[in-house]
């Protein structure tokens, strides 16, 4: 949730330069969290530098206290004397504020500028003739209408609709029981909401009209032929229906916008080592930049197989603290995994908490300051971002510099998330690290955390691609990055080796295997087969992705299910035992295996043609695998399914709730790429394997240290 890419901060300048390591935080401020303290009652801060109360400050006495982060002197309030736990007066380190490195307060009234916004729901649907074609409209009110109950914040929630092609179509609710008026306004490029009510709407009062109207929302455009899209003067007209409250905007999208405010042309992307990701025009990031002021967010739904130019539109949610969700292979009736993938996707989306208004400042210790953020934000001020919207799947990454030396025995960190909940109160969520300082070379190669460095490296990787740069200078910035910190570390040693050698303790040796991962990675490859909006696409997620999922994309765990479900269920002091991880490699397939290749937002199980037909039968349902179709579905109704349906749920557990679609891959299948293509460790006609980008690697950093 909160972490660095060293367990410990270098005392100098000059140490961190001899290391050579990267140097930032991840945080996933908004995070759902089991046993949150919520704390009702006083809000307890350094008066001079407004640090929150935490764990690693200095009680003085029962009246004083030190601030960990300027390490100045406080008054400690009464109320900290008593427990409200214990429920009695004493010691007041029983305090959750001095117990819990995460904690959340209810703000009171001076936290608030204005009254707490409700939340609004806004959906801006595509409904031109490709959108009809895919068909994305019968999965997106299908879930609606079953997730409409559970919206956060349901009994406050305000919500409207606009579909756009060629035209706008508004709908105004005039009642609480009848089908909403359709009004269609062709005039795109000067457009206004044609109506003063009725367009945004109480969720509450209007339920029973909107879920008729959801009903049969896939009706009203099952003659769709219209292939223009103004999804631009769509945008527009909505920010100015709830630019006065703030919101969030949802785009469910199928085709470029080639018309009205924001047109676009089609790109040639088929010369991928000559790709920038850069926008064709500025009108949407000038556009959130708007909605940002407005505490508006705007999310992205990509859905379909025609490009729509990513590059350009996902502006419009990196700068209002929005996503970017991508469907490429999504069609109603062709596919119905995609399908699956949607209403998950969609579920998970309409139901998880929501923050609303929200601002995050980031506070450290003296002698070390933030350097650059990573992310979907605005950034306000040097330790302050702005997100109209803020989800609890979405992460940021930012960089450390070293400011003077550091003569304090530890470093802090403590990150401050002010939302608007969808209740109607104002709360601060608080996250607070310690670090120690650490004063020679062999305590800073030890303390390297990789999941951080990992996630930290990829989003500055993927910001240097959404910059402009091409993709080989990212390629080289990744590599270079292992050259110097092992270089480093070699120099450190002394003594001249033609093997290279590695710390014995922390993370560093498991670095050269994560950036072949990234470098194999279709955000990253000049090799892969993959458009330029599915390049974007892994661009975002790598940028806003959590640490879980994000080193699962980047180094994928093979698992040998075969062995594991052949075998006897064994349980362990109440506890499944799961398959053994193996490494991402072919070396490990046997004609005879299933396998399941967790690769993050995605799960393969891989049939090899000589797997035991009791096994395929046990899990598919057919007695042979040349009966084994790739649209199978696992039979959950034998100890087999029954099996890896355990597992399968116990990886998704592990994602913390984002959804990851099972793909069955035959062995003799065209689709088989995608899953060999995830193996890292092997040689492709493009890439090396592991054991040649270590000799590669071993050979820059003989140059680098002579």
């Amino acid at each position: 949730m909160f972490s660095c890419s060293l367990a410990g901060i270098p005392d100098t300048q000059e140490l961190w330069d001899k290391c050579r390591l990267p140097l930032g935080l991840h945080i996933q401020p908004f995070r759902d969290m089991m046993g949150l303290k919520v704390i009702h009652t006083l809000i307890t801060r350094c008066r001079y530098c407004r640090t929150y109360i935490n764990p690693y400050v200095f009680i003085m006495d029962s009246r004083h206290w030190k601030c960990n982060l300027c390490y100045r002197a406080n008054d400690l309030p009464e109320e900290f004397l008593w427990g409200p736990h214990a429920k009695s007066f004493g010691d007041p380190g029983r305090r959750p504020e001095l117990q819990e490195t995460t904690i959340e307060y209810v703000a009171p009234t001076e936290y608030m500028l204005r009254e707490p916004q409700p939340p609004v729901y806004f959906f801006l649907l595509d409904v031109s003739s490709n959108a009809v074609d895919c068909g994305y409209l019968h999965t997106f009110a299908e879930q609606l209408a079953i997730d409409i109950d559970r919206f956060p914040g349901n009994d406050r929630a305000l919500i409207g609709f606009l579909g756009f092609d060629s035209a706008l179509h508004f709908f105004q609710f005039e009642d609480s029981t009848s089908e909403p008026k359709h009004i269609i306004e062709f005039d795109i490029d000067e457009s206004f909401p044609p109506v003063c009510s009725g367009l945004v709407v109480p969720l509450q009062e209007f339920k029973k009209s909107i879920k008729k109207f959801i009903s049969k929302l896939p009706g009203i455009f099952d003659r769709g032929v219209s292939s223009s899209n103004c999804l631009g003067s769509a945008l527009a007209v909505s920010k100015e229906l709830i630019e006065e409250i703030g919101g969030r905007v949802t785009v469910m999208l199928s085709s470029l916008p080639n018309i009205g405010l924001g047109a676009l042309k089609i790109r040639d992307d088929s010369k991928p080592s000559k790709l920038k990701f850069t926008p064709q025009v500025d009108y949407y990031r000038t556009l959130a930049l708007e909605c940002t002021g407005k505490q508006i967010a705007i999310d992205l739904f990509a859905i379909g197989e025609r490009n729509v130019d990513l590059p350009t539109l996902a502006d419009i949610s990196r700068f209002s603290s929005g996503t970017v969700y991508h469907f490429p292979k999504y069609h109603f009736l062709r596919d119905q995994t995609e399908v699956k993938h949607l209403q998950m996707t969609l579920h998970r989306y309409f139901t998880r908490k929501l923050g609303l208004e929200a601002v995050l400042r980031i506070r450290c210790s003296k002698g070390v300051s933030l350097h650059s953020f990573y992310g979907n934000f605005f950034v306000r001020s040097t330790d302050l971002l702005s997100l109209p919207n803020v989800s609890p799947d979405s992460a940021l990454g930012v960089q450390i510099k070293l400011d003077e030396t550091i003569t304090s025995s530890h470093v802090c960190f403590q990150a401050a998330l002010l939302y608007t909940s969808t209740k109607g109160d104002r709360r601060i969520r608080v996250h607070t690290l310690s670090l120690p300082v650490l004063t020679n070379t062999t305590q800073v190669y030890s303390t390297v955390d990789i999941n951080t460095t990992i996630s930290l490296l990829s989003k500055m990787a993927s910001e240097r691609a959404l910059s402009g740069s091409d993709l080989s200078d990212c390629r080289e910035a990744l590599i270079n990055a292992v050259v110097d910190a092992l270089a480093g570390y070699q120099r450190i040693l002394g003594q001249p080796s033609s093997v290279l050698r590695m710390p014995t303790e922390g993370g560093l040796p498991y670095m050269p295997i994560y950036v072949l991962g990234l470098l194999k990675h279709r955000a990253f490859s000049g090799a892969q087969k993959a458009s330029m909006d599915e390049r974007m696409a892994s661009l975002l997620m790598f940028k806003n992705v959590g640490i879980e999922i994000l080193l699962m994309e980047v180094c994928p765990a093979l698992y040998s299910i075969h062995n594991f479900v052949e075998q006897p269920v064994v349980e362990n002091d109440h506890a499944q035992i799961y398959p053994e991880r193996l490494p991402p490699s072919y070396e490990q397939i046997s004609n005879g295996g299933i396998y399941l290749l967790d690769v993050g937002t995605s799960v393969y199980l891989y049939v090899c043609s000589g797997a035991s037909p009791k096994t395929i039968g046990g899990l598919f349902g057919v007695n042979s695998f040349e009966k084994l179709d790739e649209d199978a579905e696992l039979n959950e109704e034998t100890s087999q399914g029954k099996q890896i349906t355990a597992f399968l749920q116990h990886l998704q557990d592990q994602r913390w709730n984002v959804y990851a679609p099972v793909i069955v891959i035959r062995n003799d299948s065209p689709q088989r790429e995608l899953f060999t293509s995830r193996l890292i460790q092997d040689r492709t006609d493009s890439s090396h394997s592991y054991a040649e980008f270590m000799q590669h690697i071993q050979r820059e950093v003989n140059l680098a240290c002579k």
